[in-house]
């Protein structure tokens, strides 16, 4: 995977984020949702490379092979604004003051918040497969709660972390063939941690809390995305189903959003790679 790339570490401070970057031009950052890791985006990032930018996969703060600090009795600790911050001292240690931005899942309310929070740094944003929490928090129904019953589950004390650590390989499921055995590997290693386990429950544990109020606050102060926003959502999950069109959605937090559906399972850098990329490429190409 990601051959040309570099591998590394870098110490930002409350956390240390593992890193893989290549390719040469405008820097993309890629930010990758649960379960996985950066190496979500195999796929992806040398189409990229290909098409001419330097792109930059980094693990979140907890996840993968990056680590933070102890959670936080508020949920703190793993809020998204912390994320954010880290991934922008990661793009700055880089050499990269602005960069364009993709965020997949909870990537994408990690990329949010990177753009409401540091809007200088963020030239265009693509939020892939994502509302902001507090949307969906506000639209819950008995179909969102069944569906992703997994959120409230999540934010329970102690108990996710013993069931999901008692078996998790059976909790995360995967596929070798459909993600590729490399990234397969790394995301059962990852899986199989229990201090990345709990870390990943409190990004869930945070969502629910902190990252809903941060959403709220901005919302009510008329805080906006000011970039170009690229919406995509994939056709095989149920964001359309439970919403919608997700742009209309969107349309209350960015000032010039397009986008449309993919043919895709919902991760969908491993699914549609090639489809993916051309839509990302296009659009940090303008």
């Amino acid at each position: 995977m990601f051959e040309g790339f570099r591998e590394e570490t870098i110490d930002v401070g409350e956390a240390r984020i593992f890193v893989r970057h290549g390719g040469e031009g405008p820097p993309v950052l890629l930010v990758h949702g649960h379960p996985r890791t950066s190496a979500t985006w195999h796929r992806v990032a040398p189409l990229l490379v290909a098409r001419g930018f330097s792109v930059v996969c980094p693990d979140l703060r907890g996840y993968g092979r990056s680590r933070g600090p102890a959670p936080a009795p508020d949920h703190s600790a793993h809020c998204k604004r912390a994320v954010a911050g880290d991934l922008v001292a990661v793009m700055g240690a880089l050499g990269h003051r602005q960069f364009r931005l993709a965020g997949h899942d909870r990537g994408g309310a990690v990329a949010l918040r990177l753009a409401l929070d540091h809007p200088a740094a963020v030239e265009r944003a693509a939020l892939l497969d994502c509302l902001p929490i507090s949307e969906h928090l506000s639209r819950i129904t008995p179909e969102f709660a069944t569906a992703w019953y997994h959120w409230f589950f999540f934010a329970q004390p102690d108990t996710p972390e013993r069931v999901v650590n008692a078996d998790p390989v059976s909790w995360y499921g995967g596929d070798p063939d459909r993600m590729g055995h490399e990234n397969h590997a790394e995301f059962r290693a990852a899986t199989g941690n229990p201090e990345v386990v709990r870390a990943m429950l409190e990004d869930y544990r945070a969502g629910l809390t902190v990252d809903r109020r941060h959403e709220e606050v901005d919302r009510a102060a008329g805080v906006r995305l000011r970039c170009p926003t690229l919406v995509l959502w994939s056709l095989g999950d149920d964001l359309g189903d439970l919403y919608g069109d997700p742009l209309e959605i969107w349309r209350d937090w960015a000032d010039d959003v397009r986008g449309h559906g993919i043919d895709s399972g919902h991760h969908v850098a491993e699914d549609a790679p090639d489809a993916l990329a051309a839509d990302l490429a296009d659009f940090f190409e303008r």
